[in-house]
């Protein structure tokens, strides 16, 4: 498995089009637009900065993941990405060594990305997302 940068670092925020008004009008940096992903109930916005992104993510519905995290803690960092070369690869060798995965298969993620989790309790109380992004 070759990790390759910190992709992304998700942010829950209840409202994306509020909370993206401080990345952009104080920090002067640029929204890439939103999407929808709706298998996980939550609308996304990337904001780039340097080789990594801030990902603001908004609940669509209470019970989905994101509305659940926020009603448990509040606003706030929600997981780190870190982008893969080949995440299927990844996934198998992190489950041969044991490790506790959130998904054994990766999914649909925002961008057309290729996600998986690991669960917290393999690492130490984060959220880790594992990311493949192909080439553009």
């Amino acid at each position: 498995m070759k990790v390759i940068c910190v992709d992304h670092i998700g942010i829950a925020v209840k409202n994306i089009d509020q909370s993206a008004k401080f990345y952009t009008d104080l920090l002067g940096l640029k929204l890439t637009g939103t999407e929808e992903v709706t298998e996980q109930k939550v609308r996304t916005a990337f904001i780039p900065a340097g080789e990594s992104e801030i990902e603001l993510l908004e609940s669509l519905s209470p019970d989905g993941p994101i509305g659940k995290f926020i009603e448990k803690n509040g606003e706030g960092i929600q997981h780190i990405a870190l982008r893969v070369d080949d995440i299927e690869a990844a996934l198998e060798e992190l489950k041969n060594k044991g490790v506790k995965l959130i998904d054994e298969k990766p999914r649909y993620g925002a961008g057309g990305a290729k996600i998986a989790f690991i669960h917290p309790k393999a690492t130490g109380g984060v959220l880790l997302e594992l990311c493949q992004r192909d080439p553009e």
